[in-house]
């Protein structure tokens, strides 16, 4: 069934066409992802949806009855409200309807004409709205979402506040979905889970992403936004990258000889001039028809075209920590870590948000103390440092400045050259480069910043969630400079297939303070995870087995000297060693289950049951710390 349909749409922003005479459908069930590079205008698309921005010409046909919500990319303005009033606030004004309902319905003894008019037209919205069951739905979504409703969002980490901003949009029950960069700042367990819980929606999505993996794992057909024009790619993502380049190659062609019929029309016509009787008109004609055709003819948008400003070669070690150990707020962060960071070492930082990851790098610049341990630093190191949340850009200074530090010119591998020129391969033409940064759109302001840090010497590059709002060129022109980075790089991403395609080597955050190394990529750490997931269960099995020969002699003899306790308290603190032991072992089962890149394929049941399993195991092995502590205390 079309859902929703484009009738010669067209926009423009100036000269610039958004739309133009663009044709488009969506029907049931699809999960269309829209492409195309930073600026082309997916965004407003969107918006064009959503009635945020109307068209300067054609139509937006939508159907009858169709319900069309939006997850919001950025964070709510006001955290301190309650997640189940978050939540219902997407259901729009159906919440107030209810309300005024049951107002009223109270209140009709005695009432007249118009309140009984009114009344009755509620409950008739009501029953077309389904707006009895609100109350309900916004409770189911707060248990399938692992999410207490009377929670402020404010206690909310980046990717839970994602997953409420899911609900809400989900409390109306759309017909259609439209999300904007939904994995941006979500670690890869989130990302997992959004993938497939969107995989079970039974509504149609049309969905922005420059997360490849995603996309591969989504999208049941691409559109491209590409100059004005709306192209249809059915099929997975490699087709459509196939197709895409197929159609560029056979588009420069087409140009190539263009351009060579009018450059010898344009001859012909100078020609005529000095014989102006043997002039054919109908050539004449045709030649101004050339001529319009290439002045009509909207250009591909050149590539970005940058490199990185290498500093001379640090010395052959970079860090090395031994023993390195950090905790904040009595959490262990890092426990006993051994790290040896060398010359050209390539290191992706793996594990979900909040883990410790730009700790450790903290900890290794110096810009953190660590608790224990020691930190080697290695010598002549130069540092471009890239941060997620783009401190080092002056929002209110324009481009250039920020590149340039107010400087017409900048020096570039010994040379000297003019800050318009080098950011031109940033794609910032001279009219943009002179625009406040805080006008930029989230992915103009990642490619300033990479402008900004690759205009200066380095031979350590540290980069910090880069590929958030990067359009796919982009992303894949950085993988191939950092291929090529003579010097040494620390990466921390959840884009799996840029890991995958950039790194040596990875740490992983495997929980409990550990940090595990593993040669390879964002695969070789999954491959990982599930050996060590099928050897956990077997380990698991064994310290069941052998709970009853886990007490140790210093304990029993702590016990025999204790006068304190009572029999059953020292029966108790015979008991607890195994006890500890077997709750870790589960723990330490339950967390590589959940770290597997396969268990949110399991049905959401399923899931949730083992994420409050893991929830009360960590419960019960506090609780038994915490009880060895008091009997220990006792008897000392």
């Amino acid at each position: 069934m079309e859902l929703l349909r484009f009738q010669q749409a067209s926009l423009a922003f100036g000269t610039h066409p958004v739309l133009d005479h663009v044709d488009f459908s969506l029907f049931t069930g699809e999960r269309v992802c829209l492409v195309g590079r930073n600026g082309a205008g997916k965004s407003t698309f969107l918006k064009l949806l959503t009635g945020q921005q109307n068209l300067d010409d054609g139509q937006i046909v939508m159907t009858n009855g169709v319900i069309l919500s939006r997850l919001e990319q950025d964070p709510p303005a006001k955290m301190d409200v309650k997640i189940a009033d978050f939540i219902r606030e997407g259901a729009g004004d159906l919440a107030d309807k209810l309300q005024q309902f049951y107002t009223l319905s109270e209140n009709l003894e005695g009432a007249g004409d118009a309140e009984y008019r009114l009344f009755e037209r509620l409950q008739s919205e009501l029953d077309a709205r389904d707006g009895w069951g609100l109350e309900s739905r916004v409770q189911m979504l707060c248990e399938q979402f692992a999410m207490d409703g009377n929670n402020s969002l404010a206690t909310l980490s980046g990717g839970w506040l994602r997953k409420a901003a899911l609900a809400r949009a989900l409390i109306a029950k759309p017909d259609i979905l439209l999300l904007d960069e939904p994995t941006n700042h979500l670690d890869v367990a989130a990302i997992n889970w959004l993938e497939q819980f969107l995989l079970s929606f039974n509504g149609a999505i049309i969905f922005i992403s420059h997360d490849r993996a995603f996309i591969r794992a989504l999208a049941t057909r691409i559109i491209d936004l590409d100059r004005g024009q709306l192209t249809s790619h059915p099929g997975n993502y490699q087709e459509y990258l196939d197709r895409k380049q197929k159609i560029l190659e056979d588009e420069q062609q087409h140009n190539a000889l263009f351009d060579k019929k009018l450059a010898d029309e344009e001859v012909w016509i100078r020609q005529g001039i000095k014989a102006r009787r043997t002039r054919n008109e109908g050539r004449v004609r045709a030649l101004k028809a050339l001529r319009q055709e290439r002045a009509a003819r909207v250009e591909v948008l050149g590539k970005v075209d940058f490199n990185i400003e290498q500093a001379a070669r640090s010395g052959k070690l970079v860090f090395e920590a031994k023993n390195l150990s950090h905790a904040f707020g009595g959490v262990p962060i890092l426990q006993n870590l051994d790290l040896l960071v060398m010359r050209g070492d390539r290191i992706a930082l793996v594990g979900p948000n909040g883990v410790g990851k730009s700790t450790l790098i903290k900890l290794l610049l110096g810009d953190y103390q660590q608790d224990s341990g020691e930190i080697k630093r290695g010598t002549n190191i130069e540092v471009a440092y890239f941060d997620q949340h783009r401190m080092a850009l002056d929002l209110n200074a324009t481009v250039q400045d920020n590149v340039a530090d107010g400087k017409q010119e900048i020096m570039q591998n010994g040379n000297s050259r003019h800050v318009l020129s080098y950011l031109q391969d940033f794609l910032f033409p001279p009219l943009r480069a002179r625009t406040p940064v805080r006008a930029l759109s989230g992915g103009e302001k990642n490619r300033l910043l990479l402008a900004k840090l690759f205009a200066k010497p380095s031979n350590l590059l540290i980069l910090d969630e880069p590929t958030n709002d990067l359009d796919v060129e982009t992303l894949e022109l950085l993988e191939d400079i950092l291929q090529q980075y003579q010097g040494t790089v620390l990466l921390v991403s959840h884009d799996r297939e840029f890991v995958n395609n950039t790194v040596t080597s990875s740490l992983l955050f495997a929980g409990n303070a550990k940090i595990v190394e593993i040669t390879g990529g964002y695969d070789e750490v999954v491959s990982w995870q599930q050996r060590q997931s099928a050897a956990s269960s077997k380990v698991n099995s064994k310290a069941e087995s052998d709970s009853s020969k886990t007490v140790e002699k210093p304990v029993e003899a702590l016990v025999s000297n204790g006068k304190k306790l009572s029999y059953k308290e020292k029966r108790e603190l015979e008991l607890l060693p195994a006890l500890i032991e077997q709750l870790d072992a589960q723990l330490s089962a339950l967390q590589l289950q959940v770290n597997d890149a396969d268990f949110f394929k399991n049905s959401a049941e399923q899931t949730q049951q083992t994420l409050n399993l893991l929830q009360e195991t960590e419960s019960k092995l506090a609780q038994a710390y915490q009880r060895w502590e008091e009997l220990e205390a006792a008897i000392s």
